[in-house]
């Protein structure tokens, strides 16, 4: 049997338009978890839902070599990097960036995002109103490399910035800012070459739990090193994402300008329930639209055969909101997230499965940390405006973020949220 097919020559410019709804909308219109198109002219089955995650992470059926769009590896991700290894080279690599993200070197990485938040306090304040995104960018670029063992000078704050912001902000644009991304990842590649050599060099002796030497001294499966522009890549995918995680905390302001009830309860709660909140934000919020991989040998599920070499697509925003595995999936609602677990196939903003054997980012345990350190600033720790509050969501952007940015007035001492 074969999937319900789009009568369109090419959906790429339809996908673009609307990154993150594409899938479950097309989806839900033809009744199916999946439907068969066209992406960049290349036959395309696109999937969406908890029990097509579950099918999707088995890595008897699918395999990542060869997935990604080659605009992706050559600026979001990098070319040698986890996200296209398979087998016991992506165990083996995973595990080093499990190894880097383990629950000290967390801890140690939001206290110096905490100490960069208190920091900005006053430089905020004295700037007036200000956009809050990209002021984290810059907080979060000072302390992952600080903890990373990636000097930066002062006067090279503003650059690395923009390139590691470049790489995820502007890599799924047409046109110009792709460009862009492209010029960030020839930059910031150099730049970590530089560092992983210096390291092998002995020239750099940054701290032995830190990313960069963990990642300069990690061996492959047949006992060698990376080469320094594989272990560059794998470097920039410690940085790159934890400054993303401004994306997912400009959404927890926006959270907490939208459910002032919320807001209330935890300035005033023990902070038992910020990580709830925290999940919440990310289900409810679009953050990655999709990921792909490859089917590695024919098979069938649900009648359907998928046959060997055809790219799959897994809507992770349509599947964080699959009806079928939450209740009333488009209400903001924390306290779903207060009891078990939910389901490692459901709940997918960072990809689905287990860490330690799928292609679930790693660093989820960073993107949670310091979002709850940023709940904590603010509802607890400053004093500041929203100036937009509540504004809708731009959908179309990639990443998404609420429409015209999210500016706020912050005031010169600290104290509570003074409200939207």
């Amino acid at each position: 049997m074969t999937f319900p097919a789009l009568k369109t020559v090419d959906s790429t410019m339809a996908l673009l338009r609307d990154p993150y709804r594409y899938i479950s909308r097309r989806a839900a219109e033809r009744g199916s978890q999946t439907f068969e198109t066209r992406l960049l002219m290349r036959p395309t089955t696109c999937m969406t839902g908890a029990e097509a995650a579950a099918v999707f992470y088995d890595p008897k059926r699918f395999q990542r070599a060869g997935a990604a769009p080659p605009p992706l590896q050559k600026t979001l991700f990098g070319q040698g990097g986890v996200q296209g290894l398979d087998g016991t080279g992506h165990r083996q690599r995973k595990a080093m960036f499990l190894e880097i993200a383990g629950p000290e070197r967390v801890a140690a990485l939001a206290d110096l995002v905490t100490c960069e938040w208190r920091r900005a306090i006053p430089e905020w304040a004295a700037a007036g109103q200000i956009q809050l995104y990209p002021r984290l960018q810059v907080l979060l670029t000072r302390a992952v490399c600080e903890w990373a063992g990636m000097p930066l000078p002062d006067a090279d704050v503003e650059s690395r910035t923009r390139q590691l912001s470049a790489l995820f902000d502007e890599a799924g644009h047409l046109g110009i800012g792709h460009l862009k991304s492209r010029v960030a990842r020839k930059a910031a590649d150099q730049w970590a070459v530089g560092i992983i050599e210096q390291i092998r060099a002995d020239e750099l002796d940054p701290p032995h739990a830190s990313a960069a030497y963990v990642v300069a001294h990690h061996r492959e499966p047949g006992g060698d090193q990376m080469s320094s522009r594989v272990a560059a890549v794998e470097l920039l995918n410690v940085l790159r994402p934890t400054v993303a995680t401004a994306v997912y905390i400009t959404f927890v302001a926006h959270a907490l300008d939208a459910e002032p009830a919320w807001r209330e309860r935890l300035a005033h709660g023990d902070g038992g329930e910020d990580l709830a909140f925290v999940e919440e934000v990310r289900r409810h919020y679009p953050f990655f639209p999709a990921v792909a991989a490859i089917v590695r040998d024919d098979f069938e599920w649900r009648g359907h055969r998928f046959t060997r070499g055809r790219r799959v697509l897994l809507d992770l925003y349509g599947t964080n909101h699959d009806s079928t595995a939450w209740r009333d999936p488009e209400r903001f609602n924390p306290e779903r997230f207060l009891g078990a677990a939910p389901d490692r196939f459901a709940f997918v903003p960072q990809g689905g499965g287990d860490a330690a054997l799928h292609h679930r980012c790693p660093g989820e345990p960073i993107a949670t940390r310091l979002m709850m350190v940023a709940l904590d600033q603010m509802v607890r720790h400053m004093t500041y405006t929203a100036l937009a509050p509540s504004a809708p969501v731009d959908f179309r952007r990639l990443p998404a973020l609420p429409s015209g940015g999210y500016p706020i007035q912050v005031a010169a001492t600290n104290g509570g949220h003074t409200g939207a």
